[in-house]
């Protein structure tokens, strides 16, 4: 077993939302040579899903991206870690995240309350380099270089990976999220990639702010996102040309991207993943 989040992950990894993920899913991506697979939408704290997948793999990293900490108690949390740990030591990567006032009636200061979330998860056992922050604005990627492993952009471009290493310190993980769709033809893809993208993301005040910061503008944000946006946020084209999109990252500092196949059921997504991995040298 590697001793550190960046050897288990490797370059490349998998992320998909929770409801969506299968045990079968999980042992294809296996099979396929991919080395991580995290588990998205704000899985259950009690994290059964993860020790699920990990029961069904021999050696897959599993990471939660993220556990949302107004749905889940932290103590309840870091008790879910420790069983797994003492069945799976070293596999799994706990993400931990604010979520987004827009679909949490509890939102408030959330800097404040995730640093406090975190601290009961320090305090009850779970190593800092076995958690990540997800972390968009210079606060919160701060207080993931300081307090954890590190940080778990979502919605990002190369150019927010840039300067997301700049603040982490090159020390830190850095493991952004891709969103891909595998449609050589801009136009069609395009049109796969938009309507998930414009909603819920592009109506959540996080995200929005994320991207002015980046440059972005309101014009860029409305009905539905400009072209260029949705050609920045969703890497889109031939296998190859997905890989050079996904390598943007890792050239900006990013240690692992973790790709998301939008707008397609698992045979599609497993299809694509097949696709992508001789292109991607698999994990």
């Amino acid at each position: 077993m590697n001793d550190t989040p960046r050897d288990r992950l490797g370059r490349f990894g998998i992320w998909r939302r929770s409801p969506d993920v299968t045990v079968g899913f999980a042992v294809e991506v296996e099979a396929l040579g991919y080395r991580a697979l995290w588990v998205g939408g704000s899985p259950p704290g009690d994290l059964r899903l993860v020790e699920e997948l990990l029961d069904a793999t021999s050696s897959l990293t599993l990471a939660t991206g993220i556990v949302n900490m107004w749905n889940s108690d932290a103590h309840d949390v870091a008790a879910a870690f420790a069983r797994i740990q003492a069945r799976h030591a070293g596999r799994l990567l706990l993400g931990i995240g604010a979520g987004h006032r827009e679909v949490t009636e509890q939102y408030r200061s959330p800097y404040e309350t995730l640093e406090g979330y975190l601290q009961t998860l320090l305090d009850d056992g779970i190593p800092a380099g076995s958690l990540v922050l997800a972390a968009l604005g210079p606060r919160m990627l701060r207080l993931a270089a300081d307090r954890t492993a590190g940080a778990h952009p979502y919605l990002v471009t190369p150019e927010h990976t840039r300067q997301a290493r700049e603040l982490l310190g090159p020390d830190a993980l850095l493991a952004p999220e891709q969103a891909v769709v595998l449609e050589a033809d801009p136009e069609r893809a395009r049109a796969v990639a938009r309507p998930p993208i414009a909603t819920p993301y592009l109506g959540m005040a996080n995200y929005r702010n994320n991207l002015r910061r980046l440059g972005w503008a309101d014009a860029d944000l409305d009905d539905g996102g400009s072209d260029a946006l949705i050609d920045a946020l969703v890497a889109h084209g031939t296998p190859e040309q997905v890989a050079a999109r996904l390598t943007e990252h890792l050239e900006a500092g990013a240690d692992h991207v973790t790709l998301q196949v939008i707008g397609a059921h698992e045979a599609t997504v497993l299809d694509t993943f097949r696709r992508l991995a001789p292109v991607l040298g698999a994990g």
